[in-house]
């Protein structure tokens, strides 16, 4: 059965570090839901109810267009193998660009990754755990590379000349804020 609780526990932390992908819910008060999977070694836990993530560079930049419009959102983990497991990080988020002064400071946390596109940092209101037993087992091969070979290939003037072309706006015209 689901538990509930107001922060992550040190054993949920580790969860947290063994997972390979993760799951970003956003949504403004119209429009389009957005539910978007991450990878790659883009997540860190500040503290037990803090966290953030680093968005990469993609086709889309839902989620920073629904955080200016609604800053709720969700994150959840769940196991593909090992011992069956959900985990949903409930809470307000709050979207940062290279231009903040925070960003170099969170970015430390990360590796260094052509096309980081945003940071967000969750304030965890909720933090509910589940059984996880209807989710199959899969076996992780290995991260892609194609996303990080792409934007190295940009280069950074590619990367902001992408962003001005597919990253301005969401797929409900709502301004993203990758621009000043």
């Amino acid at each position: 059965m689901g538990k509930k609780r107001p922060d992550l526990t040190p054993q949920l932390q580790e969860f947290i570090k063994e997972q390979k992908i993760f799951f970003v819910g956003t949504a403004a008060d119209s429009g389009f839901v957005n539910v978007s999977p991450k990878g790659m070694a883009t997540f860190y836990v500040l503290n037990s109810q803090q966290v953030l993530w680093l968005n990469m560079t993609g086709s889309g930049n839902e989620t920073a267009a629904h955080v200016l419009k609604d800053a709720r959102m969700t994150v959840m983990f769940c196991s593909f193998d090992k011992t069956p497991l959900i985990l949903r990080l409930y809470g307000t988020a709050e979207v940062y660009h290279e231009r903040d002064a925070v960003f170099s400071e969170y970015m430390s946390n990360f590796e260094e990754t052509a096309g980081a596109r945003q940071i967000f940092k969750l304030s965890i209101e909720l933090v509910q755990s589940s059984c996880g037993f209807g989710v199959p087992f899969m076996e992780y091969k290995g991260e892609r590379d194609t996303l990080k070979v792409w934007a190295e290939h940009k280069g950074e003037p590619g990367i902001k000349e992408y962003w001005t072309e597919k990253n301005q706006t969401s797929l409900d015209g709502f301004d993203t804020g990758i621009f000043e």
